[in-house]
């Protein structure tokens, strides 16, 4: 048993090393005003400034590329709550046979490179929808495809972790409508899949690139790309800055599950 403890901390300090090592050497490309060649231990301490963050979160072509990334990200939020949480409850209450049918579509965008996706589109809407996909929104459709992986997964643990079925017949029984057995038994019961689900979608939406470069949009990761040449300590450090809001993210994320698990613990004993 101490053995196998060894081996675990040994493990979480290597994994811990491996995503904390690099973020730090990022901070100090980002926020050290020192010379690349010249960065090590006896420099440590010196010359550190958020200068380069301030001019770069400031800038217009920032405010204007973030302020669309976080429109789409809420968008792509949204369209996939409405469209997920009606097919994940229909196919645990009514239609468990579809769930496995359901689940490979959701992993597909794993399969399909996204380049394929929307060339493939773009070329069946080209004559159609123009129109559409001369709209920065048209990413949003897009979004909800790419992170139907996670999505979809988030709320089908969620959903297969309690009794469903049976919650469902009972308030059907006791009269209520589908509609008050949606708002009453099923969304509390969901509360922490759809918060896991919005913030993994979020991330996603915040860190795509290659679908918003392909159809020439200018969304955060575009002007991250964009911004390199000319303030290279400015785009590490929103990238840093990004890294760390979703670590957070999850972090909280993280923290509602296991109060969740609590709380349902506390309900069976």
């Amino acid at each position: 048993m101490i053995r196998r403890n060894l081996w675990s901390k040994v493990v979480l300090i290597v994994v811990a090393a491996f995503y904390v090592l690099p973020m730090i050497a990022m901070a100090r490309f980002s926020f050290q005003r020192v010379p690349v060649i010249k960065l090590g231990w006896s420099t440590l301490g010196k010359n550190w400034t958020a200068d380069s963050l301030i001019d770069a979160v400031t800038s217009e072509r920032f405010l204007q590329a973030g302020w669309l990334s976080i429109r789409l990200a809420l968008l792509s939020v949204v369209l996939s709550l409405i469209i997920l949480i009606p097919t994940t409850v229909y196919v645990h209450v009514l239609k468990k046979g579809a769930r496995s049918y359901v689940e490979f579509l959701s992993i597909l965008p794993y399969v399909v490179p996204p380049i394929a996706l929307v060339v493939g589109i773009s070329g069946a809407m080209k004559t159609l929808g123009t129109w559409f996909l001369a709209s920065p929104f048209s990413l949003v459709p897009f979004y909800v495809i790419i992170s139907l992986p996670f999505t979809f997964r988030s709320l089908d643990t969620s959903l297969g972790a309690i009794d469903l079925k049976t919650l469902v017949e009972a308030s059907r029984s006791l009269g209520a409508s589908w509609m008050r057995t949606v708002r009453i038994v099923i969304l509390p019961n969901l509360k922490v899949g759809i918060i896991n689900a919005s913030f993994l979608s979020f991330a996603t939406v915040l860190g795509e690139f290659t679908i918003a470069s392909l159809l020439l949009k200018f969304t955060l990761p575009a002007y991250l790309a964009e911004s390199q040449g000319s303030n290279p300590q400015g785009t590490f450090s929103v990238g840093l800055l990004l890294l760390v809001v979703s670590s957070l993210m999850f972090a909280l994320m993280n923290r509602l599950l296991k109060r969740k698990g609590h709380a349902l613990t506390g309900l069976t004993l």
